[in-house]
């Protein structure tokens, strides 16, 4: 059998055991990235075709005469049509729980990073405002304490699980959306009152048509004063306009966000511009540590030989 690996360079390959992986099928075609225009050709003779996050939508699908698997290097299926996959009897598969301790880790260090202001005093320092204090210590922007606030976590999977553990280690009390399946779970608290209570918003739901643009204008207006966000799953879960908005008229403490709504963001994106006050940005790397990525291929090579 023939398989293809259409955007390698997000995996960097050559600092994890492939081995496993190169065997589990005949012949393997690699490529760092391929654009929406080289797809076509580059799955065409292939049984199996992985990807992380290029998009295989219906006509590709229906192209793809000897396809049998598309297996998705990631948790998110968002990138293939799955319906067209369906109906040609292709099974989708993808891998969750590789990133079940370094996304947490991430989330609670943007999470530390807001409330204690540590990219902006480190700023500050290597900007010599520190050699200029008249006094031994800096107090421009204030400081949260986090033991004793409220963490509200939407999104209770692995990772939303994972984060609030690690939040409860700070001595937070942590409170958990409803479901957006409809799914009741006891103890979970309304969207509307987990809002109103918390200190710190952490999302970790899927994008779906439920969820998309989830915080909105409305989102937050409806939190606290002064409240911190944090995401780490999908950036089409934020209205990033309206989230500008909030920073830049103090209503909103600061967010941190791990994924933007396009990746990589165009220069003039809304979030980058550089007076958004409390604003930090990672390139969607919660999920990049070696022992991360070493799980998911694992789990991807799992997904072929159980073909």
């Amino acid at each position: 059998m023939r398989g293809v690996f259409l955007d390698t360079l997000t995996m960097q390959l050559d600092e994890l055991d492939t081995s496993a992986f190169e065997t589990s099928l005949d012949h393997w075609d690699f490529f760092e990235t391929t654009s929406p225009e080289q797809v076509a050709e580059r799955i065409a003779s292939a049984e199996v075709v992985v990807t992380n996050k290029v998009v295989l939508d219906r006509a590709l699908i229906e192209g793809a005469a000897n396809l049998e698997l598309i297996c998705v290097c990631a948790t998110g299926t968002n990138n293939v049509d799955l319906a067209a996959a369906e109906e040609r009897g292709i099974p989708v598969r993808n891998v969750e729980g590789y990133a079940g301790a370094s996304v947490p880790q991430h989330a609670m260090a943007m999470l530390l990073a807001l409330a204690t202001r540590l990219h902006q005093y480190d700023a500050d320092v290597k900007n010599g405002r520190w050699s200029e204090s008249p006094v031994f210590c800096r107090l421009d922007y204030p400081v949260m304490e986090l033991a004793g606030k409220t963490a509200g976590i939407i999104g209770y999977g692995n990772l939303g699980q994972g984060t609030a553990a690690l939040f409860k280690a700070l001595g937070m009390q942590v409170l958990v959306a409803e479901s957006f399946t409809g799914t009741e779970h006891a103890g979970r608290t309304s969207l509307k009152e987990l809002l109103a209570q918390s200190d710190v918003i952490s999302l970790h739901c899927p994008l779906t048509e439920q969820t998309d643009r989830l915080v909105d204008a409305a989102f937050l207006q409806n939190m606290k004063p002064g409240a911190l966000l944090v995401n780490t799953a999908r950036g089409g879960l934020v209205d990033e306009a309206a989230l500008a908005a909030a920073l830049r008229s103090g209503k909103l403490g600061g967010a941190a966000l791990d994924v933007l709504s396009v990746e990589p963001p165009p220069s003039d994106h809304p979030l980058l511009d550089g007076d958004i006050p409390n604003l930090l940005i990672t390139p969607h790397s919660a999920w990049i540590s070696r022992e991360a990525r070493q799980r998911l291929l694992d789990g991807v090579t799992a997904n072929i030989t159980a073909l």
